[in-house]
């Protein structure tokens, strides 16, 4: 098999990621492995395996037609059988189907405000999902709804996994004290709820003043950022709340890192919460999407409502409060992950799907 991922930018969010993994992945068990940049590099280019091949489209707008005919040619010169398109990028891959026809389309869909799938808009999808020849959902709610509105029967529901992070310098420095730091790996988005964290992170600073709550995810400088920054202000936690912005050395922050957490309103199956299980992590988060196949409340993690603040909080709490059940749940989510999440199970499940395409 010879396939591509398509994937608009490489800035360290969760479908990124899985592209860059996908293509990692495949290198030592395909023909050929290819992943490819349509709008906008970023930190995770360092993480490509050397056996990628490699192209950046520089691509200005919707239709780009020096980066769509660079992309025929690409895939063209490397004889590529099957394009994997990674969230908004099924469009080009749309094009490019109708000016080279032989190519096979996938669409990789990791919509991750599985919760409002209502609102989600359909026209498009409906112009040009007809052209793939199937869809990966990163959870149960996204494989049915495709289903249901497009009446395509050729989906399937494959979990993200952890892979390991190429060589990357350990340069991010957490402040805060050692053995007391929680981290949340989300960017700055609505559906992340900040809100509820710097809620929780208010609390905490009057019972466990010691205690701190590190951000790590993309800022887009945005009214929602701008409204957290004013927050952290005006509650007095600067010296309990740190932002960094997007980073890509994950593995470094949260070795330094004693709980993990998430206070989604809205999720797939989160990258950030494997990378957790991974690294042992004890963990509270939110019920929410596919986050309850992975968590199972009091047994290797805590698993609360969405903006049930109070909960959260006094989850959050018992956790600290108690180093032994933090390494009883880490150890317990480690095992969860390896068994059910692993990138060798995936994959082969995705390589068989794949050989089925016609």
């Amino acid at each position: 098999m010879r396939i591509i991922q398509i994937i608009d930018s490489l800035e360290a969010g969760g479908a990124e990621r899985m592209a860059v993994s996908y293509a990692n992945s495949l290198v030592e068990k395909i023909a050929f492995s290819g992943l490819v940049v349509t709008r906008k590099e970023g930190p995770l280019v360092r993480q490509i395996d050397a056996g990628v091949s490699y192209l950046y489209l520089h691509k200005k707008g919707v239709l780009d037609l020096k980066a769509l005919f660079r992309l025929r040619q690409y895939v063209k010169a490397n004889q590529v059988a099957m394009v994997q398109a990674h969230s908004t990028s099924f469009f080009l891959a749309f094009l490019l189907r109708l000016i080279c026809p032989s190519v096979r389309l996938i669409w990789h869909d990791h919509y991750g405000d599985s919760e409002f799938l209502a609102q989600r808009p359909r026209f498009v999808l409906r112009l040009v999902l007809p052209f793939f020849s199937g869809i990966i959902a990163v959870n149960q709610k996204l494989k049915t709804w495709s289903e249901q509105q497009f009446h395509l029967k050729n989906t399937l529901y494959l979990p993200n996994f952890p892979s390991e992070e190429n060589t990357v310098p350990e340069q991010t420095l957490l402040s805060g004290i050692t053995g007391k730091r929680i981290v949340c790996l989300a960017n700055l988005r609505a559906q992340k709820d900040h809100f509820l964290l710097l809620e929780v992170a208010k609390r905490v600073q009057q019972t466990h003043p010691d205690w701190s709550f590190h951000l790590v995810g993309k800022d887009f400088n945005d009214v929602y950022s701008q409204k957290i920054k004013q927050l952290v202000v005006a509650s007095h936690l600067e010296k309990n709340v740190f932002l960094y912005g997007s980073k890509e050395d994950v593995s470094h922050i949260l070795n330094q890192s004693a709980i993990a957490i998430l206070t989604s309103q809205s999720e797939g199956l989160p990258v950030a919460l494997l990378e957790y299980g991974w690294h042992k992590k004890p963990v509270v988060v939110t019920d929410v999407g596919e986050i309850s196949s992975l968590v199972t409340h009091r047994e290797n993690g805590f698993l609360i409502a969405s903006q049930q603040e109070g909960l959260f909080y006094e989850a959050l709490v018992e956790l600290i409060a108690n180093p032994s059940l933090c390494e009883s749940f880490g150890e317990q989510l480690y095992q969860s992950v390896v068994l059910n999440y692993s990138e060798k199970a995936v994959i082969a499940k995705y390589l068989n799907w794949c050989a089925q395409i016609k």
